[in-house]
């Protein structure tokens, strides 16, 4: 996904956008590069908590192990890039 599609859903679904996109946009690609999954499952699973079925994110509505890395692993692309 792009920094304006990012920005455009945020702001459509949400009223703002509260992130930067340019930085959101590096860490999607960096982390769904990583853990070879589609940018838009893992925009989804960031932004709106959806699960990713091919990755096992959720046993019972929780994130699993899988789930938890794959949201620390996107905080660290965010934050450090």
């Amino acid at each position: 996904m792009k920094a304006k599609q990012i920005e455009s859903y945020l702001v459509e679904n949400y009223g703002e956008c509260r992130h930067n996109p340019t930085q959101f946009e590096k860490a999607l690609g960096i982390t769904s590069k990583s853990y070879e999954v589609d940018s838009f499952k893992l925009f989804l699973f960031i932004v709106e908590n959806r699960p990713i079925e091919s990755m096992h994110t959720h046993s019972y509505g929780f994130h699993t192990a899988n789930g938890r890395e794959l949201i620390e692993n996107f905080q660290n692309n965010y934050y450090n890039n």
